[in-house]
């Protein structure tokens, strides 16, 4: 069955573009990878787990309201709500889309490759923590800052008893505090930049008074556990044995090069470390949309004011388009879910006077996200910190100095470096390396903190196609093959 839309994602961006859709009138199917609705945002538990609270989440109200939306639409017949279902690749057919699924809703190793098909398309799909490497990154109990939080938020479980929460973001904030709250001992947050660069911004901060008075929330949070905000200081090892047992701490000067004396050895059993995030653009980048650079060093989705790409008949809300919270994302996927509607013929879901609202809260979230992701960006010499010998590609084993090695020998680019070194082509197929890698084949002459400038502009990684998307057995790809030529083998 063809559906009028595909939504892929069940984050705050897909669930309010197909609730939308939905109250239009269009039939719609949702998938998503995970086992609940409610993304990495409103990650809950596993059905039949632990519950682990309502005090980690943010804005329960809409969530409830969104699933019972869906649920309704579900008992009526008119959304498909396929969950653990991990889309691989979508192309476009003759009226529409194709999207080929691995559903893992079953045992292990009884997943079922499928195809779902649908007129239209919303890509939806968030985004993952973007990590720079360093001395122990490698160490069992060094988690990403996005880990932290989903270990909490998905099975209630504190990752130590001593955490350091480090990197750079208003995102640092949220974790420290639930980490606090689980009961463990926060020791600092490590901000790597200075608060001034908040001083030219201040106007964006102005237009956004929830984000101000959700800032000082934290403030309150982190005051009232006796966490200590240590500005202009990053986490340059860590150390241990079999696991994490210490880090050290250096203040940084406004380009990320470490202040001689400042280093501070702290003994923790935790770490987690967060330098923004990255777009999940390879269902995006498959398709043939088109990308942008953006302020905070990722391409992003280029859209229109209703949330269409360059691809006619796909469209991409949330973090695709840059990276901006939920309350952005939820507004995005609303104007994608009218959009979608619009080209269907329908009239709007929204009332007239409420979308004009949407649109303008729509432009102001973006502007604040872009003045977040100015005021913490990634340090410039950050690869100041890293040795020759820290692991920079964890699934192959590669070392900084081979990837340095290889650029000194000729190397000009992080393709180039990947040919020689083999760095991005284990398991994450460089997600998690890909940015890393590419800022230290592009040190300068002067060797680590001086950065050559990147071909078409500031940009650090520009993201590549991957043709399958999430891992898939050859036998349930080969048994969706058997199915599609209609059993000819027989």
């Amino acid at each position: 069955m063809r559906s009028d839309l595909v939504v892929i994602g069940g984050g705050p961006a897909g669930m309010a573009a197909a609730a939308t859709a939905l109250a239009g009138g269009l039939r719609v199917t949702l998938l998503d990878s995970g086992r609940t609705l409610g993304g990495q945002y409103w990650r809950h538990p596993a059905p039949g787990s632990v519950p682990t609270g309502d005090h980690l989440h943010h804005d329960l109200t809409t969530y409830r309201a969104l699933v019972d939306v869906l649920d309704a639409h579900r008992v009526a017949g008119t959304l498909d709500l396929l969950l653990s279902h991990h889309v691989w690749t979508a192309v476009a057919d003759e009226d529409g889309f194709a999207v080929h699924v691995l559903d893992r809703s079953g045992t292990a190793g009884s997943e079922v490759a499928e195809v779902i098909r649908g007129r239209q398309l919303v890509i939806a799909t968030g985004a993952f923590d973007r990590q720079l490497p360093f001395p122990g990154w490698d160490l069992p109990g060094v988690f990403t800052a996005g880990g932290l939080q989903a270990l909490l938020k998905g099975n209630g479980v504190a990752a130590g008893s001593r955490v350091v929460v480090a990197g750079t973001g208003p995102f640092l904030l949220p974790v420290a505090t639930a980490v606090a709250d689980s009961g463990a001992r926060v020791l600092a947050v490590c901000e790597a930049n200075s608060p001034t660069r908040w001083g030219r911004r201040v106007g964006a901060v102005v237009r956004s008074p929830a984000k101000a008075i959700e800032g000082a929330g934290y403030a309150v949070a982190l005051a009232r556990h006796r966490i200590p905000v240590r500005t202009s200081t990053v986490v340059v090892a860590a150390h241990g044995q079999a696991r994490l047992e210490a880090v050290t701490l250096a203040a940084v000067d406004g380009v990320g090069r470490v202040r001689p004396g400042t280093e501070r050895r702290v003994v923790v059993d935790a770490l987690g470390v967060g330098w923004g995030f990255v777009p999940q653009l390879d269902l995006a980048i498959t398709l043939g949309c088109r990308l942008l650079e953006w302020v905070d060093g990722n391409h992003v989705a280029e859209v229109d004011a209703g949330q269409r790409s360059s691809v006619a008949g796909v469209l991409v809300a949330g973090e695709l388009t840059g990276i901006g919270g939920a309350a952005l994302a939820l507004r995005e996927g609303q104007l994608a879910g009218e959009s979608v509607l619009a080209d269907a013929g329908r009239p709007p879901a929204t009332a007239p006077a409420r979308l004009v609202q949407v649109r303008r809260e729509v432009e102001r979230l973006r502007a604040f996200a872009r003045a977040m992701a100015e005021a913490h960006p990634v340090p410039q010499a950050w690869t100041t910190w890293v040795q020759d010998d820290t692991v920079a590609c964890r699934c192959e084993e590669v070392p900084a100095g081979r990837v340095r090695a290889a650029v000194a020998a000729g190397a000009s680019d992080a393709r180039q470096v990947k040919q020689l070194t083999r760095a991005g082509m284990g398991w994450c197929q460089g997600r998690m390396c890909g940015y890393a890698v590419t800022c230290l084949a592009h040190e300068g002459p002067d060797g680590p903190g001086d950065r050559r400038p990147v071909d078409g502009g500031p940009t650090a990684y520009a993201p590549v196609e991957r043709l399958v998307a999430t891992p898939i057995p050859l036998g349930a790809l080969a048994a969706e093959e058997f199915e599609a030529k209609g059993n000819s083998a027989m």
